[in-house]
């Protein structure tokens, strides 16, 4: 086995910050939605034995898998999807939790943060309950951890 990547040096509050300016500066939904789907391009590409039924997440629009190990009492996540958005959003939230304790990741309050970015607001009633049901499965693994 791998040894672990190294821990987040930043808190989720200060990536969540940051990710704030970068959307201030982005200015319009378009340019912000860009900047999502070019997160997403940054992801590993996800092995194949992790393209399984029991790494889907349902209710997206798009299919997305999400993996997760816990190591050194942290819990890591790879992700992907079929759609540049979907693994634009998936990737955005890796950026908040992959690397955190199960006790940091269930105190983070996901849905402020997404609504103190507007994705819920951007997005189709479809996509931001996929939103919602990424952010569930992470919480689901930091639970079973904690």
């Amino acid at each position: 086995m791998d040894p672990a990547p190294p821990a987040p040096t930043e808190t989720i509050d200060a990536i969540l910050a940051e990710l704030v300016d970068e959307f201030d500066l982005l200015g319009d939904w378009e340019g912000r939605i860009e900047y999502v789907i070019d997160l997403g391009r940054g992801l590993e590409a996800l092995p194949e034995a992790d393209r399984v039924e029991a790494n889907k997440v349902p209710g997206c629009a798009a299919q997305v898998w999400l993996a997760s190990e816990a190591r050194d009492g942290r819990l890591w996540f790879r992700a992907d999807s079929d759609s540049a958005l979907s693994k634009g959003n998936v990737a955005l939230l890796l950026k908040l939790y992959s690397g955190r304790t199960p006790d940091q990741i269930l105190a983070f309050d996901a849905r402020a943060a997404l609504d103190r970015l507007g994705l819920p607001q951007a997005l189709t009633r479809q996509r931001a309950n996929g939103l919602n049901s990424m952010v569930g499965r992470i919480r689901e693994a930091a639970q079973a951890q904690a």
